[in-house]
């Protein structure tokens, strides 16, 4: 399926926590990460979600927020996945930064040249990439 986003995980859904709007679906990569997306209920009824079903996580790599260092703060994001930087491409105002997880999946982030910089970002160095639940698109087999 070609698409434009960066980052398409695939998965099986391992939990579904359903509100009165929302449910928050937790998925297992192939790669072994956890990642968790908030939908609507009207969506995990219309996609068919229940627990073992294959689906693919779609996260837009500006959405990924990266964090180098020590934490000083904790964060509400649900998705905080560790990991590596593989690689770094600068563009003209942005890079992309590529993070192997500790899975084996990659996950790109699209951020400035100065946070690059100013965070330090180069092979080898750790990070924790940060995503909202609320940022994670789920897709399923039509």
């Amino acid at each position: 399926m070609p698409i434009s986003a960066r980052n398409v995980f695939k998965g099986k859904v391992t939990t579904i926590k359903e509100g009165l709007i929302n449910a928050e679906v937790e998925i297992a990569t192939s790669g072994g990460d956890k990642i968790v997306a908030m939908l609507t209920d009207a969506s995990v009824k219309s996609l068919g979600l229940a627990n073992g079903k294959e689906v693919v996580a779609v996260i837009k790599a500006p959405w990924v927020v990266l964090l180098a260092g020590t934490p000083e703060y904790r964060f509400s994001a649900r998705n905080q996945l560790k990991g590596v930087v593989s690689e770094v491409v600068k563009g003209a105002v942005n890079s992309q930064v590529k993070v192997t997880l500790s899975g084996g999946s990659t996950i790109t982030a699209s951020i400035t040249n100065e946070a690059v910089a100013e965070l330090g970002l180069k092979n080898d160095v750790s990070v924790i990439a940060l995503v909202k639940a609320s940022h994670v698109l789920l897709g399923v087999p039509a």
